[in-house]
């Protein structure tokens, strides 16, 4: 799988942290249950940002397919404040099966950016 990241506008432009490295810091965290309802991106844009092109229906079946292969045994991970860090798959697919609830680690602290003021296209995208 091609490298990830999680993105966060800041004071000193976009924020980029590369997930595997997230992911990596949060192994030995205890999941918990969290209520889906309470995860703040379900209402907010989030694959798609307002100044991209609508997505069009091939887009929303790529989403679709991921959604549908999102493997809930894996927790999702959230940041100090409950912010979506990975697992926005995993979140739409358990909205689609009607749970509550998603198994979630919450990170301690919020660890230094891997990137500060890169546009996204500029990132190294090879695998980790």
């Amino acid at each position: 799988m091609r490298r990830q990241y999680h993105f966060r506008d800041g004071s000193d432009g976009l924020r980029a942290w590369d997930v595997q490295r997230l992911l990596d810091r949060a192994k030995d965290l205890e999941p918990t249950a969290v209520d889906l309802a309470s995860i703040a991106e379900i209402d907010e844009s989030y694959w798609y940002a307002a100044d991209d092109p609508p997505p069009t229906c091939r887009d929303v079946v790529e989403h679709s397919r991921l959604v549908v292969a999102a493997d809930l045994s894996f927790p999702i991970l959230l940041s100090p404040d409950g912010r979506l860090m990975d697992g926005m798959h995993r979140v739409a697919k358990a909205m689609l099966e009607g749970r509550s609830q998603i198994m979630a680690v919450r990170l301690p602290a919020l660890p230094q950016p891997d990137h500060v003021g890169v546009d996204p296209a500029d990132l190294p995208y090879d695998e980790p």
